[in-house]
């Protein structure tokens, strides 16, 4: 006789196979979904009617099996396949896939999210975000651009907006010094007197007054000097508030750049000699020249006139002209030319000049002059006096280094350690000082003191950068973000974070290719790419989905068949109960 059971039986299998056509109509569906994960639709029996729960087998029989009649099947659940998809290249720098079991972190308002889909784009704040805007979370760095682990944030390109500038911290030299130049004699001599023939006296009231003989002294005031211009007039060639201004000055052919003494009331005359080496780039530690006249300004406190003795080298020799020291007013105009000089000798002796370009931490550019000069020959090489000068050092006037360094008799350096410099930068905003270390010889740079016709050097290297613009970014395998910036600099913005589930298959889909945390996932690890089982970035590329179209069709055909299976099974039932309603009639 006809069951209903079977009629029950039946409609379960076209429900069961119904659903797994929905799954496998989703899987077809998102066959192009960046990084979709398929699933599949597992089946289970229901509840089986037992008849018999059957017997053991006895001495003189056998035993029976259980006598049970299934009710029909069930849709068990859904199992999510986690395999990775196929990494396809897009040649975008901004896209990301992970090659490994790790997924993205992304945060819409206060909740975290989980993807594989790594087309992540800047939005008008800069931020990285997927497609439908939410934030890339990873690790950021601080204002020295080190990476920040403590705790996630969202990931920021400021393209065309971040700038950068790097302070000058080495440089090295590269070239030859002429071993057998011309041995010095002198330095410059420039005698600055108040006429061609008289030089400078300090007034009747002076006070200080000048000992006996003298017509002027170190300590004697500035403002008690009497203008030459006016002798036996008492009246004074300066005045507190005006400045004593140098301009146009040359050294080795070389402009000196534009130097002011303030003149105050207490101003003296050796205060102004102070001025003057330090404007001039005089370096007065060296001694005595060959000549015997020592490197700075001397004054003759019986005639009145000031000598400026220069240091040994063509590349130290001084040229001043009448019109190169001028006196100012407090408002800036020319009063006049308060000093005459006259040269008396010009520096000589083997030496060379070179000017290159530093910069500080704002990436201003800070010129840097540095002169080599030939001081000696001995049976174990030469020796050369080096001065570092920066028209760019706010305090202490142009020289920042001086020193001497030796060469053997291959004319190879025996002094190896780099030459420190230090530029004062006060007042301009910039750290200060400006240190770097100098070389003259490296791996890959050395300064050589050889027979030449002539000596060259030039700065091979320097390091340090002006400002720069923030012009592209790229991920590397272990997910850090390095920006490129137009002046060649590159710097470390973030980290890409990656976040590992002890059961990823337990995640739960939430749609737009984002999942969230299930009760059986596990709770997020999260870690950098390259850690662990995380996996690598792989920039400029998508991972694809990972449906299986063969593996899908021929579900769907089994799926198909089983249906139409089920449906004939109710067919048959219900031609089974018609032929027994007929029997009743």
């Amino acid at each position: 006789m006809a069951s209903t059971t079977a009629l029950y039986t039946g409609l379960s299998g076209l429900n069961a196979h119904a659903r797994n056509l929905d799954v496998i109509g989703n899987n077809i569906a998102n066959v192009n979904t960046t990084a979709f994960k398929s699933s599949r639709l597992l089946f289970s029996t229901m509840y089986s009617k037992t008849v018999s729960g059957g017997t053991p087998p006895g001495d003189i029989n056998g035993g029976t099996n259980p006598f049970q009649i299934g009710y029909g099947v069930n849709t068990g659940g859904t199992q999510r396949n986690m395999t990775s998809g196929t990494i396809s290249v897009t040649g975008d720098q901004r896209d990301m896939a992970v090659d490994g079991s790790g997924f993205f972190v992304v945060r819409r308002g206060e909740r975290d999210y989980y993807t594989r889909d790594g087309s992540f784009r800047p939005n008008a704040n800069n931020d990285l975000t997927s497609v439908s805007g939410d934030l890339l979370m990873g690790y950021g760095v601080d204002d020295e651009f080190n990476i920040n682990t403590g705790s996630l944030v969202p990931l920021r390109i400021p393209l065309g907006q971040l700038t950068i500038a790097e302070a000058t911290k080495n440089v090295r030299m590269s070239g030859n010094l002429d071993a057998d130049g011309a041995l010095p004699t002198r330095g410059s001599s420039i005698a600055l007197s108040g006429s061609a023939t008289t030089g400078l006296n300090v007034i009747s009231s002076a006070s200080p007054a000048p000992g006996p003989g003298n017509v002027m002294e170190l300590t004697s005031l500035l403002a008690d000097i009497e203008d030459p211009q006016q002798p036996g007039s008492d009246t004074p060639l300066w005045a507190a508030g005006q400045q004593i201004e140098l301009k146009n000055i040359q050294k080795g052919n070389k402009l000196l750049p534009t130097a002011a003494f303030d003149v105050t009331a207490t101003s003296t005359v050796q205060d102004l000699m102070d001025f003057f080496a330090a404007s001039l780039g005089i370096d007065t530690t060296t001694g005595a020249n060959p000549n015997a006249a020592t490197p700075g300004l001397s004054l003759d406190t019986t005639t009145g006139i000031l000598t400026i003795t220069g240091n040994t080298g063509t590349s130290n020799d001084i040229t001043i002209d009448p019109a190169d020291i001028r006196t100012l007013s407090s408002s800036g105009s020319l009063v006049g030319y308060p000093l005459t000089p006259t040269k008396a000798a010009s520096a000589d002796g083997e030496a060379v000049r070179t000017t290159f370009m530093a910069y500080d931490s704002l990436g201003t550019p800070v010129e840097v002059n540095l002169t080599m000069s030939l001081v000696g020959r001995a049976d174990t090489g030469t020796t050369w006096r080096y001065a570092v000068e920066s028209p760019d050092n706010m305090v202490g006037g142009l020289q920042v280094a001086s020193g001497t360094v030796s060469f053997d008799n291959d004319g190879q350096l025996t002094t190896t350690a780099p030459i420190t410099v230090t530029i004062d930068r006060s007042g301009t905003g910039a750290t200060t000082p400006l240190t770097f270390a100098l070389s003259l010889g490296s791996t890959t740079d050395n300064v050589t003191a050889l027979t030449d016709t002539s000596s060259e050097i030039a700065a091979t290297f320097r390091d340090g950068s002006p400002i720069g613009t923030l012009t592209a970014f790229g991920v590397d395998a272990d997910g850090t973000i390095e920006g490129a910036f137009s002046n060649g600099l590159t710097r470390t913005l973030g980290r890409v974070a990656l976040a590992t589930f002890s059961n990823p298959e337990g995640l739960v889909e939430e749609g737009g290719n984002l999942f969230s945390v299930g009760s059986n996932s596990g709770e997020p690890a999260v870690i950098g790419p390259g850690t662990f089982n995380a996996g690598r970035i792989v920039a400029g590329s998508l991972e694809l989905s990972n449906v299986d179209l063969g593996e899908e069709f021929i579900k769907m055909i089994l799926s198909s068949t089983g249906y139409s299976a089920n449906s004939r099974v109710i067919k048959t039932t219900d031609d089974l109960m018609q032929q027994l309603l007929v029997l009743g009639r």
